[in-house]
């Protein structure tokens, strides 16, 4: 198998592929440089933590929706059926509490 190209030929393939090597090894350095490693790292961070956060904010946000859906009416007032007994269990377990911090004292 002989190689039909001319010694110019040649020339300019071996200066080319030079220029392709050394615009690799530019990018590969700048790639690997531990500053473009720690920027890469730290977007990458963020995009997991916003993700994360929107996900939290959305089930907090549903949560919130159904707790209120249970206590309010579609109108808007309150349903007391609903409000009252929580109201009186609340005040009853703040009674315990001041009673359990009174007893500790003494």
């Amino acid at each position: 198998m002989s190689d039909t190209r001319t010694p110019a030929q040649i020339e300019a393939d071996i200066v080319r592929r030079r220029e392709q090597l050394a615009e690799m090894l530019d990018e590969i350095g700048v790639r690997v440089h531990p500053k473009t490693m720690i920027g890469d790292a730290k977007a990458k961070v963020a995009s997991t933590v916003d993700a994360t956060a929107g996900r939290a904010f959305v089930a907090v946000n549903r949560t919130v929706s159904d707790v209120k859906a249970r206590f309010v009416s579609e109108e808007g007032a309150p349903r007391l059926e609903r409000v009252v007994p929580v109201a009186l269990v609340a005040v009853g377990l703040m009674g315990l509490l001041a009673m359990s911090a009174r007893r500790r004292r003494v």
